[in-house]
């Protein structure tokens, strides 16, 4: 199968992206097609509140398939200003539009400085399929 690694967007090693709006610092996070793949049929997502303060490197959340439970980590210290309520509802949504309608949460982040040792679409394409 492959994969898509949208070029704007920023990528960890533990399969989460992010969308960067450098103008009001809000950081969109969610997790990429090659992990949503890997994890088969997502049963249950937990997020956290609007208002709640993530760590950069902590859990933010799990997400939960028929195979795993995962944890999500935040690339960036904030505030969540937003979460996505539909995947709460529906979480098996997340596939069918990982970097769209699929995203987790918004964060407005503290210092986006803090993003600077996140990989490319390229570097993380190598990284999840070798070369």
């Amino acid at each position: 199968m492959a994969f898509e690694y949208p070029e704007n967007l920023q990528y960890q090693d533990t399969h989460e992206y992010i969308r960067v709006d450098e103008d009001d610092k809000i950081v969109t996070i969610g997790i990429t097609s090659f992990a949503v793949d890997q994890m088969g049929d997502v049963v249950f997502l937990e997020l956290p509140e609007i208002g709640d303060t993530v760590e950069k490197g902590e859990n933010f959340g799990t997400i939960e398939s028929v195979k795993a439970v995962e944890d999500l980590k935040t690339p960036v210290n904030g505030e969540v200003i937003e979460r996505n309520e539909a995947l709460i509802e529906s979480p098996e949504q997340i596939a069918d539009d990982p970097y769209g309608d699929g995203w987790l949460i918004k964060v407005k982040a503290d210092d986006l400085a803090e993003l600077d040792d996140a990989m490319s679409a390229e570097e993380y394409k190598d990284q999840v399929e070798g070369d």
